[in-house]
């Protein structure tokens, strides 16, 4: 928590939310709460609240239209937006984010999955403040700062993966995935990047690029499944080709969240990265993949180490839906898979280091990261 406490603007017409709404954040929020969207917006004219819990279905005006005059006015347009629905509409879940809305939140909200959203969000955009904070004031330092300006920056980027674990893990944990699948994915992807330096063909491009950014941007190659309904994520069963279309949709929603930061900051290259990543570790070989059915090398690099490495863990791990496989059966599995699902060249350089891939796999604990530049 932050030392000062934030404002939370909580906005529906339904009493009995306004008042679960109030017993859940005021220990630990300045809360407010509104009744309809014109009374929410006599309250802005007077305070700027950090965040605000938002309806969609009120009289007069919609959680929609609000969100439309909120992201036109400048001095509300920063504000970060949570939707809250009585219904569980996927269209309303496409529409709210498309207009700008960082979550969707159904009701009745589980209290602790809602508190642990806030503060994430809020999380987010502490650090987007003190990030702006920090850049100003780097600007207005001389050549004879030059180590207060590397231990600055050292520290930004401790803040930013920090960050960015802490929201991969919250979409992690809604997967009903355990075992820290972000950091083994992480790690896979670190020593396939090493040994893939080695590839004539790949060694200049790979050589040139900044591994600590990719293993960080491989954090958020699922970002977009916080937008799919916790009913498709935990089922304990194989999913119907109906919820198998629409768990792929997690793609659209993951490019749609990192265009919607894009908008928001001219820092491009780690997005650019990311984006990649969240994009294209669904493509096969064989042009078989989702969602746009890229083939061979049309796939980016980045997208194709990823498409592996996700593969493996989800192979060798436990999940709602099935047991692990062992390491030599998940071997068989991708090696018979060469020049279909996987660039051939890739699983020749998985062959040869698969037995690095079953000591990441077995450690017992959280693995442990050494991100190489």
């Amino acid at each position: 928590m932050a030392s000062q406490m934030e404002t939370i603007l909580l906005v529906d017409d339904d009493d009995l939310t306004l008042t679960l709404g109030s017993d859940l954040l005021v220990p630990n929020y300045k809360l407010i709460t509104a009744d309809s969207g014109s009374r929410m917006f006599r309250i802005l004219e007077l305070i700027t609240p950090d965040l605000i819990l938002l309806d969609i279905l009120m009289p007069e005006m919609s959680g929609f239209e609000v969100i439309k005059l909120l992201k036109e006015n400048e001095a509300t347009r920063q504000i970060p937006v949570i939707f809250l629905s009585a219904t569980n509409r996927e269209d309303h879940e496409q529409e709210g984010l498309s207009l700008g809305a960082i979550d969707f939140v159904s009701k009745p909200f589980s209290p602790s999955l809602l508190l642990k959203r806030i503060e994430i969000h809020l999380l987010i955009e502490r650090q987007k403040k003190e990030l702006e904070t920090q850049r100003s004031e780097l600007a207005k330092l001389n050549d004879s700062l030059q180590e207060m300006v590397a231990s600055k920056t050292e520290a930004v980027l401790e803040l930013q993966n920090a960050v960015l674990k802490t929201f991969s893990e919250l979409i992690e944990s809604r997967d009903g995935v355990t075992g820290y699948h972000i950091d083994r994915t992480q790690e896979y992807l670190q020593v396939l990047l090493e040994a893939m330096r080695e590839h004539p063909l790949y060694c200049t491009y790979l050589m040139a690029c900044n591994s600590m950014l990719i293993l960080q941007c491989a954090q958020l190659h699922d970002v977009g499944k916080i937008a799919i309904s916790d009913n498709i994520l935990q089922k304990p069963g194989r999913l119907t080709e109906d919820e198998r279309d629409k768990m792929k949709q997690h793609v659209m929603f993951g490019e749609r969240i990192i265009d919607n930061i894009m908008r928001h900051t001219k820092e491009r290259v780690f997005l650019e990265q990311a984006k990649v990543l969240v994009s294209t570790h669904h493509e096969r070989w064989d042009g078989s993949g989702y969602p746009n059915g890229l083939k061979g090398r049309e796939i980016p690099l980045l997208g194709r180490m990823m498409a592996l490495v996700d593969v493996y863990d989800a192979l060798i791990s436990d999940r709602p839906y099935k047991k692990a496989c062992e390491h030599d059966a998940v071997v068989k599995i991708i090696t018979d898979a060469r020049g279909a699902q996987f660039d051939p060249d890739l699983v020749d350089v998985f062959l040869d280091i698969n037995e690095k891939f079953e000591a990441i796999s077995t450690r017992s604990g959280q693995p442990e990261m050494h991100l190489a530049q």
